[in-house]
């Protein structure tokens, strides 16, 4: 006899064919080369390439075919970790959103960085693009949203309304109408040409993190930090379809238009994959070992890129039954703490390994390597971009002064930094850090 387990494979196994066409094209296993846990991710059919957005201040600028993936541009240009990147369609250009709070477009043919946007200087967590390539919105922590006119490179609109970060915005209607979703519980409509608030589409209660428009333009998914998500009629105000919540925050969704599938991501590492025209789930996947922080399709829809804190970004194949490929994460990752640290070595882990080697290479990293950091001026490394007031510094790294930089924070001791702010008052793990940071970069090496 069939059990009801076999029957929900074999029509989850037809579904999956008839959605994609047939088996996965051979799409590479990792897509590597940041320096840092990755934030933002964008799969373009029409170029056949990709965006990835890391915490390391990069985007990298890839192909995707024939089994490989290129690095076609290191994008720099942010001076903190960057959140959400996006393509603009029928035009070789992308958005980018970041923690130095500006939005930056980027043209792709030359890798260079076209303008940015500059605003309050809040964190800008996400950015959308219209259908016809010609306006970009973001999602600002000042309470905002910002609509750019990509044409003239200027400013548009303002939204002010909310009373809490921004956090998701989506366009639609040719880029004449926004949707924002707030930490406030909200997700609203404006008009995204003179920044009026047309109506309050969705009341949740809980923080909004995700919002897409759906193809129709009639409907709206949005995902929270409570776990639910669900399909709202824009029209009505009204959540339509609802689904089993997350046992975490929603955190990502991705959808593939021409096949009619969506996935849906959240912080706890679950991963569950639509159908749209009637929202049967076909799927669901899990992983351990930590947050899916975006998502998108392969060109086919046979499979999805997955980020979170890996600094690479790994394949999921979406055939049924098939499992996050857990052995695709080096876990604990390096700024995960591991057991039989000493107390230096923990605070390393802790505080610097995200951003820093102590080997000469410095791995893409957001910061310098520290490898002979001890007897080194501010700001002399010659290949790192830093900041100017790190180049305009007569500081020399020593143990007193690396510790200073830890008691007061560098934001005191190098006003105008892009280092992150972060400090160790306790005096003994502080020496334990300085002595370990000695040890491991080779001690007193002079000016380099």
């Amino acid at each position: 006899m069939t059990s009801s387990l076999e029957v929900r494979a074999a029509v989850a196994a037809a579904l999956f064919v008839c959605l994609t066409g047939g088996p996965a094209a051979a799409w590479p296993d990792r897509l590597e080369g940041h320096g840092g846990p990755v934030r933002g991710l964008a799969i373009s059919s029409e170029r056949s390439e990709v965006l990835s957005a890391s915490f390391d201040y990069a985007i990298l600028h890839r192909g995707l075919a024939n089994g490989d993936s290129p690095v076609l541009h290191r994008l720099i240009g942010h001076e903190a970790a960057v959140n959400d990147v996006a393509f603009v369609p029928a035009r070789p250009l992308a958005v980018s959103a970041s923690d130095d709070g500006s939005v930056g477009v980027w043209n792709l043919d030359s890798g260079e960085l076209v303008t940015r946007f500059m605003g309050t200087g809040d964190k800008v967590l996400d950015v959308a693009v219209s259908g016809d390539g010609r306006v970009a919105a973001a999602a600002i922590w000042d309470h905002t949203a910002r609509v750019y006119d990509l044409d003239t490179m200027t400013e548009r609109a303002v939204m002010r309304g909310h009373s809490g970060n921004v956090n998701a915005v989506a366009l639609a209607g040719e880029g004449n109408i926004l949707y924002t979703g707030s930490y406030d519980g909200t997700v609203r409509q404006w008009n995204a040409r003179s920044g009026a608030q047309l109506r309050t589409i969705l009341k949740h209660g809980w923080g909004v993190n995700v919002v897409r428009v759906l193809p129709d333009e009639t409907h709206l998914l949005y995902g929270a930090q409570d776990g639910a998500y669900g399909i709202v009629d824009i029209a009505e105000g009204k959540v339509v379809s609802e689904f089993a919540p997350f046992a975490g925050p929603v955190l990502a969704a991705a959808f593939d238009v021409e096949r009619g599938i969506a996935a849906i991501g959240s912080a706890n590492g679950q991963m569950r994959i639509y159908r749209m025209d009637d929202w049967t789930q076909i799927n669901e996947y899990s992983t351990a070992f930590g947050p899916i922080w975006a998502i998108d399709f392969t060109p086919d829809g046979t499979a999805v890129y997955r980020a979170g804190l890996d600094d690479f970004v790994s394949l999921v194949h979406l055939e049924p039954g098939a499992p996050l490929d857990i052995a695709q994460t080096d876990y604990p990752r390096r700024f995960q703490l591991k057991k039989d640290l000493d107390v230096g070595e923990r605070q390393f882990a802790r505080k610097c390994s995200v951003c820093h080697t102590l080997t000469p290479d410095d791995a893409n990293r957001a910061g310098p390597t520290l490898h002979g950091v001890f007897g080194r001026k501010v700001g002399a490394l010659p290949d790192y971009p830093y900041s100017e007031a790190l180049r305009n510094s007569d500081i020399i790294w020593t143990e007193e002064t690396i510790s200073e930089l830890f008691d007061a924070g560098p934001d005191v001791v190098l006003p105008g930094t892009k280092m992150p702010v972060q400090r160790l008052r306790n005096d003994e793990e502080r020496a334990a850090l300085v002595a370990f940071l000695k040890r491991a970069t080779g001690g007193e090496q002079g000016n380099d």
